[in-house]
Order: C-alpha cells, then structure tokens, then sequence
C-alpha cells in the first residue's frame, strides 16, 4: 500500500477535473480524495502500487476534453501523515496561494446540443443548457476557486433534479458550477415587453425572419442580428450602425452551412467546430450571379467573410425551434456597441445604445462579470494567426521561461486595447476591450483591470504603459497609484513576438503599423530595431515623409499620396499635374494641402508604414479614403492578392516589372529604406496606364526587398541573426509570406505571431515583459 500526494496545474477548473478525478480513481481501485485548491487540484491517492500507477496514467492520458494540463507534480507520503482514505471523494474547494490558471468561457458541447432538441429531455430547448464539459466561466466568475457561490450563477438555487445530477459522479453534470434547467436557471426575456421564456424566442425569430434587427445576449455580451441572406436588413443595420463598409461577422447554422459558401480545410473546419469557436476569416466560394446565400453587403469587396457557429444554447435556438419559422442559414452577428464603445453586458447599456439600431431586445437575467468579444481568427500556412484574441482564449497564459519573479500590469494600446498582467513566467493578456478613445471604454478597461487583479490575486509591483503621453491607456496606468514604466510602441511589438516565441537572445525588429508615438516625438510605424529585453536601438525606417492633417489623414488616403509625390517632385506645378492624372483630389484640395507642407501646418514627420499602405492604395486608384481603419490597406493587399492569383494560373513570371533599384545613400544615425523611390516609381507607371492589381502586387514585393536588404545590412553591422517581425501591417498575410519566406532564404531565424496579435492587441504582452525584466533589474 502506497500513498502519493499530486499537484496539477493548469486549466483545472471549470471544466470537470474533480469529477474525471473520481472516476478513474473507481476505476483504478483507489481510495483518496481530491480538493480544489485555487491554483491547482490536490489529490491524494492511495492503494496498491500498481493500482496507483494505473491512476497516474489515467489522469496524464485521459484529463478532461476541455482541461490544459501545464504540469503534474507528485511525491511520496507516508500513511500515518494523512491517515488511511475508506473511500475516494471530492472535498470541498480550499483556498491557497499559487500560479493560477483560470478557464475560458466553452461553447455548447455536442451532448448538451443531443439534450437541449430531445423532446423527451427535461432541458428540451433550455437556453442556458451546460455541463462540466461546456458553458460560460471566465464571464461569470467573482473570484476563485471556482465554485457556484463565487460566480453570478449563485443568483439561482438548483432545484431539486440539478442538485441530484450535480452530487452524483456518475452524471455529466456532477460538479458543473453553473448547472441549471427550465424550472431553476436564468430566464430570457424582452426588455420593455411582456414576453418572457418561449415567446421571447418566438418573438425574437419572427422579427429575424420578417427582416428586423435584434440585440441579443450571449455569453460575454450583445450581438446585434439581421438576417445575413436579406439585402435589405443588412443595408439598413448598415445605415444604423453608420458602417458604410467594413465587414460584418456572420454566424453560420453549421459547419454544412459554412462549407455551401466558403472555403474549408480540414485545420479550419477543427477550429470551427471546436470549444472555442472564433470568427474564421474564410475566403469566399466563387458563385453565380443568381445564387443564393449570404448577400453582397455582409462583406463588400473582401475575398473573406468572418464567420462562426453558434456556441451558446440561445444562439443555437434562434436557428432551431419548434415553432414553424423557417429561419435563413445565416445571421449577421456583429458586436452590440456604438462605434468606439465597448461591447454592451446588461440591459441598461443596451437600452441606452442599441434601442435607437434594432427593433427587439432579447436579454436574459444571468450576470455577465467581465466583457468577453468574439475571438478574430485568420490562416497564415495552414496555422491559426489571430487577430483578435478574446473569448475562448482570454484569459489564458503566454509562457516565458526567463527567470523572472514579481508582479506587473501592462496597460495596452490606445486601439485594440487589452491588457495583461505578468506573475513571474506567466502572462494573462485580457480579453479585447476596445478602443480607448471612448471613455466608456475606458471605464471598461479600469473594471476589468480591478476584477482581473482580484481574480488573479495579484498586486503589481508596477504599470507600464505606452510612450505616448495622451494616451487614456497611459492615464488609466499612472492613476493607479503604482510606479509607472513608460515603453516605446514599436520596442513593445517587437517584445510581444518575443515573449509568444518565449526567445530570449537580441533580435532585429522589423515593426510595421499605423501609428506610434516615437522617442524623437515623431511619428514612427515602419521601423528596424535592434531590441532585446533589455532595451532598443534603432537601427533604421522607411524614408520619413510628412503626415498633413492630423488625425484625417490616417482616414484620407490622398492626403498621403499628395505628400508624398510633392516630396518626389519638390515642385508644386508638377505635382498638381500628377495629382490631376491620378484623380486623387480637387485641384482647391491640392492647393491647400501643398500649402500647409510648405508651411509644416498641422503636419508631422512620420514614417508609418499604415499610411504608406493607404497613399499607394490611393494612387492605385484603388481606395482614396478609408471609412474603417484598414479599408484602403486592406483593398491594396486583396488587389495583389488578386494579381497573384492571376499570374500563378497564367504562369507568368511575377516581377514582368524590376521596379526601382534600392539607392545606398543613408544618413549617419539609421538606415533609410528608400520607399520615397518606389513611390516615384509607382507614380510613373500608373500615369502610364500599368493595371493596378499589379503595380499593387510590384509594391509588396518591393517593400519586401527592402525590409530583406536592411535586416541584411543589420546583420553584418550587428552579427545578429534573428528576425521578429510584428505590428498590424503584418496581419497582411501576403507581405508576411514574402518577408518571412525572403528571409529565410537569407539564413535568418524568423520569429513571427500565432496566437497573440501583430496588432495592437497585444502589444500588452510586451509592455509586461519589459516591465517584468525592470523589476528584476531593480531600476
């Protein structure tokens, strides 16, 4: 008879651990017990030696589905330390100090799925259906451990069949904290109406099916939702939302469904299909002009549509349910805020924005704790690369093998906010918060950081923040009361791909973006750095240009391209000319935007690459304006995309045009990569009437060439052999594949994004590992 005391660490929470515990512990002939410690599960397990092997090895191979398993720690004790166990059992949850892990909120799971549309079921279309294997967690949760009491499902004793079914290991829902059914959980209701349970579901379909718009809450906020096949009611959710153009997400009945209108492999079809499910970015099937699906409008000009299945109960039930309404395949369902807010939780928020967007509100009465956004998902070789990491994945851990020690708090970006806090090796990137420009948003970020901190039983030992000294992220960080580390933006990018990639040594940063506030008080965007944990240089940029207009030009495209040609030319008569040819703008525009270089008016030294993106795409002739941050990039890329394409099927070689030759002159303090000559370039062929789609696909190669050619020239300065390269510029997947691909034909290491985005969103994680190497270094 032998006795061993196990530690496992990781997602054991909330997802059925203590119960499989007890299972294979009846199995394996053992006795003992098994205790939810907070950061870990305790068990103690005893028997004969073979017994307790066979134990072990079920609990390595067989944990729960949606359990992580990090690490199982086991030692030897003896039997009069802790008695002899008569029985195995699940005691009650302790609380303790450790590394904790806390669970993702799990879309339904197939069994609940069987249940919830068996007629015979006492869960028969129970929109609140869950058990240890799926449900809400991280959006409900007070504090841990995670137990009934210490989430907003406390608000609702079981009755009497739940309690039975939640006491008994032999059930699926033995230990399932939010455990409830028709006669004792949540209820969905109307705001405003009479209509409760049933006929608010009825209610909510028929509006859908007539054409209407409807706010609903989900899991970890309000979707606004229009049938997605109906012309008209997208336009009009379209005109309320004031979203002329960019993408709406849509939700498919199933992966069936999906397939009849994208793309799918069997990677992508996995992640669709599986616990998290996020918005895929799938390219769309070619179609007739008279098929049938999702309308024109869903996503105008893009190759991709976002798209996603249902993963709570409720949302399962607007497809299906036994009322006749034949219901369409498809629904767009976009996030339920107004523009620049955050994602609305509860029924005064969405009375206050989203009554004057939509014709019903369907709302239920169970608490939503923390803001949880859908999770954004693209492909890069056959690989997940997000690019919005919330739901489903927030909150768990990035992992950093450094030696650190300590706590922090990383406040985020101004745009795509999220933030994170660090405890020694772990890094818990928030959920998306939103823009910070609102201040309601703001209040969202200060909440959360308050329930993270209280989750996660952390005080930071500092705050870091971004550079830019009118940030409201770099407020939200200096009014917390804590030392505060101010990190340049790009450095901050460069430092997340590291911290994903858990790299340790010195690398070349190659950060692409829209916009960050520089040491020099510039504008930076399109950057080389030489960087490490330690600190930056920087090594070089794209040729500086002037950004005229203030915060317009990042949504006027031609103002840019009018910039950056008078920069060419240095002559206002010929500019104007080029300007004419290129229909960029009115000659009275070009006056006065000419005007206010020569004067420096309203205009600063920038060299971000964002707005190089959105000036070619202007003098393309392919978007002048931008109405969503992207549309004009976005439409350069798809334009390349498209040229590429076209070139593969005609097999024609790809560079029918050199483009310009790199120039070698460079100032004393950086490399300059010489975009002002491609620009020129590009400019010249277009007025001579080069397609567009191929001058579009000549720049990326071009710009490629140039990033390549200045990491080589770093390498040889530096002996530094590595590459990172980050920012939103690199959610381009095609000028992600031609520097990355271009590089490694160099011999360069390069080190990329997965799961963490190049954007914004998390350049959290880096400002947190910064700050985790200050406090080591005692500055």
């Amino acid at each position: 008879m032998i006795t061993k005391k196990i530690r496992v660490y990781g997602i054991v929470q909330g997802v059925g651990f203590r119960p499989t515990v007890n299972r294979h512990a009846a199995a394996a002939g053992i006795t003992g017990s098994v205790c939810n410690k907070g950061p870990y599960v305790e068990i103690f397990a005893q028997g004969e030696e073979k017994c307790v092997k066979d134990f072990l090895e079920k609990l390595e191979n067989q944990p729960p589905k949606r359990a992580a398993i990090l690490k199982i720690n086991t030692e030897d004790v003896k039997e009069e330390e802790y008695g002899k166990f008569n029985d195995f059992q699940i005691i009650e949850s302790e609380k303790t100090k450790g590394e904790i892990f806390v669970s993702p909120d799990i879309a339904i799971c197939e069994e609940c799925k069987k249940e919830m549309y068996d007629l015979k079921d006492r869960r028969y279309l129970h929109p609140f259906i869950n058990c240890t294997c799926c449900g809400p967690r991280l959006t409900i949760l007070d504090a841990l451990p995670y137990d009934r009491e210490r989430t907003s499902m406390k608000e609702f004793p079981m009755c009497p069949d739940c309690a039975s079914e939640y006491e008994d290991p032999a059930t699926r829902r033995y230990d399932a904290q939010p455990v409830c059914c028709n006669d004792c959980g949540p209820e969905v209701y109307l705001t405003g109406r009479e209509e409760r349970g049933r006929a608010a579901i009825i209610a909510t379909r028929k509006m859908i099916h007539d054409g209407g718009i409807v706010a609903i809450k989900g899991i970890g906020g309000f979707h606004l939702c229009c049938d997605a096949t109906n012309e008209e009611a997208v336009q009009r959710l379209r005109t309320l939302k004031n979203r002329p153009a960019k993408p709406f997400a849509v939700m498919a009945r199933d992966v069936e469904a999906v397939k009849q209108e994208c793309l799918v492999n069997e990677v992508q079809e996995e992640i669709l299909d599986g616990h998290q499910k996020p918005i895929l970015l799938l390219e769309k099937r070619k179609k007739s002009a008279d098929s049938t699906g999702l309308c024109k409008s869903v996503a105008p000009g893009n190759p991709k549509v976002g798209i996603m299945l249902p993963y709570a109960p409720v949302q399962m039930l607007l497809f299906r349910y036994d009322d006749g309404i034949e219901m369409p395949d498809y629904l767009v369902m976009t996030s339920g805020n107004t523009s620049g807010a955050p994602i609305c939780r509860d029924d005064k928020e969405a009375v206050e924005e989203l009554s004057q967007l939509c014709d019903l509100t369907l709302s239920h009465d169970r608490k939503i704790r923390i803001r949880a956004d859908d999770s954004v998902m693209d492909f890069y070789k056959g690989e997940p690369y997000m690019i919005r990491r919330s739901r489903g994945y927030a909150p768990l851990p990035t992992m950093v093998t450094m030696p650190w020690k300590g706590q922090v708090l990383a406040a985020g970006g101004e745009l795509k906010n999220t933030f994170c806090i660090g405890v020694d090796g772990r890094f818990y990137l928030s959920p998306y918060v939103g823009d910070l420009e609102d201040l309601r948003t703001v209040k969202a970020l200060q909440e959360t950081i308050h329930r993270f901190e209280t989750l996660l039983e952390v005080e930071p030992e500092v705050a870091a923040c971004d550079l830019h000294p009118k940030y409201n992220s770099t407020v939200v960080a200096e009014e917390l009361g804590l030392p505060v580390v101010k990190i340049q933006h790009h450095y901050a990018h460069i430092l997340s791909c590291m911290a994903e990639n858990d790299w340790k040594e010195q690398v070349i940063g190659v950060a692409f973006d829209g916009t960050g506030y520089g040491t020099d008080g510039t504008i930076w965007g399109g950057e080389l750095l030489l960087a490490d944990y330690h600190g930056f240089e920087r090594m070089g940029s794209i040729e500086p240009f002037l950004q005229i207009g203030g915060d317009i030009s990042a949504k006027e495209g031609w103002r840019i391209a009018v910039s950056l040609i008078y920069q060419q030319t240095q002559d206002k008569e010929q500019t104007m000319e080029i300007v004419k040819k290129l229909n960029l703008c009115s000659e009275p525009e070009c006056k006065v935007l000419l005007a206010m270089a020569d004067r420096k008016m309203n205009a600063v030294t920038s060299t971000s690459a964002g707005r190089l993106f959105d000036a070619v795409s202007a003098i393309l002739g392919i978007r002048t304006k931008s109405t969503f941050e992207g549309e004009a990039s976005m439409a350069l890329e798809f334009a390349a995309e498209a040229y590429e394409k076209e070139i593969w099927e005609i097999d024609e070689p790809a560079d029918g045009e050199s483009g310009p030759d790199e120039e070698k002159k460079e100032p004393e303090d950086r490399l300059i990569m010489k975009t002002g000559s491609l620009i020129k370039y590009l400019t010249e062929k277009k007025t001579e009437g080069i397609q567009a789609e191929k001058l579009a696909y000549i720049f990326h190669q071009k710009l490629a060439d140039l990033i390549i050619c200045g990491c080589r020239k770093i390498r040889k300065k530096t002996k530094c052999n590595c590459v990172a390269l980050s920012g939103g510029v690199f959610q381009n997947r095609l000028l992600l594949r031609m520097v990355e691909e271009g590089l490694e034909k160099e011999h360069f290491t390069v080190l990329r994004h997965h799961l963490i985005p190049a954007n914004d969103g998390g350049i959290a994680l880096g400002q947190a590992a910064y700050a985790m190497q200050y406090i080591q270094e005692g500055k």
